[in-house]
């Protein structure tokens, strides 16, 4: 008896969690909006790869933050990496670039905080793609190219105010062995409140959470944004994108409000609720929670 108790505890709570995530879902698909091309600045996912296209400015970023001399930045082929976007599991390279020591780069305005340890994961995920693009592109595995993940964040990531963290693999045991794997990971953190960073990625760091200073490569960046504003073939690509995006985000959602109803049917169903409940919580007809039960018998 305790046993059947339990289970159908169990029950109640995937169920209910089911139904949460159900309506949270809904919200979420009723409040998504495409942002005016004006409004537009370089926290958006869209202007900030825009932006960060201009050669002259990522490299220049990407010393400031690194504090080392670039001579080349290079952008692989972008037909590649939009196949792994599409490919895997819908995560994509904001900025993917290589500079002339053949280190790569992949950059990202991480605009909202991730539950749990999702951002932490999220990094791994990254990596993941980095490397396999490189071997398909015929690296051995014992030369694998050195490799940084930037996520640039305006939001506290690890709550200890940092403006930045950097992340290698060390030993446990000896915190003075690092693995040697060639792979780094950065977290710029644009509300931070330490003194750990020079005053140029200060300024950067404050112009990501919205404060406009003279910074000679802060007003560079913002220069770069109003001119681009002004390009009506680029507000025409935006558009476009932005409405193929708001589609595939409509079908993505509509797919998984479809599998929600399902798990939730099948959830209520051994629990035997009656049909006029389960048509209340799954929005379905009678005739689908039928055709659905087949799949208990």
């Amino acid at each position: 008896m305790m046993e059947m108790g339990m289970l159908h505890g169990a029950r109640a709570f995937v169920r209910q969690a089911l139904i949460s995530c159900y309506n949270k879902e809904r919200m979420d698909e009723m409040s998504y909006q495409i942002k005016p091309w004006q409004d537009l600045t370089i926290c958006d996912d869209y202007m900030f790869k825009l932006i960060m296209r201009r050669k002259h400015i990522c490299k220049r970023m990407l010393e400031k933050i690194l504090q080392v001399p670039i001579r080349d930045i290079t952008y692989p082929e972008e037909e590649k990496n939009m196949k792994m976007q599409y490919d895997s599991k819908g995560v994509r390279l904001d900025v993917f670039v290589a500079d002339d020591e053949n280190t790569v780069y992949d950059i990202e305005m991480q605009v909202r905080k991730p539950d749990d340890d999702g951002l932490c994961r999220r990094t791994r995920y990254y990596q993941s793609m980095i490397d396999a693009d490189l071997l398909e592109r015929g690296a051995d595995y014992d030369k694998l190219n050195s490799s940084y993940v930037i996520f640039i964040c305006p939001f506290e990531p690890f709550d200890r105010g940092r403006h930045i963290y950097t992340f290698k693999n060390l030993c446990l045991e000896d915190k003075d062995l690092e693995l040697g794997d060639g792979a780094t990971k950065i977290f710029l953190n644009a509300v931070g409140t330490a003194d750990d960073v020079t005053p140029d990625v200060k300024c950067f760091l404050d112009y990501v959470n919205g404060v406009l200073s003279n910074d000679d490569f802060v007003q560079e960046i913002d220069k770069e944004i109003r001119a681009v504003k002004k390009l009506e073939n680029e507000r025409v690509r935006y558009m476009t994108y932005a409405m193929k995006m708001q589609e595939e985000r409509k079908e993505g959602r509509e797919e998984m409000k479809r599998e929600m109803q399902h798990d939730l049917t099948i959830e209520m169903l051994k629990d035997k609720k009656p049909i006029q409940e389960i048509m209340h919580y799954t929005k379905l007809t009678e005739a689908e929670i039928r055709e659905i039960a087949k799949e208990l018998l």
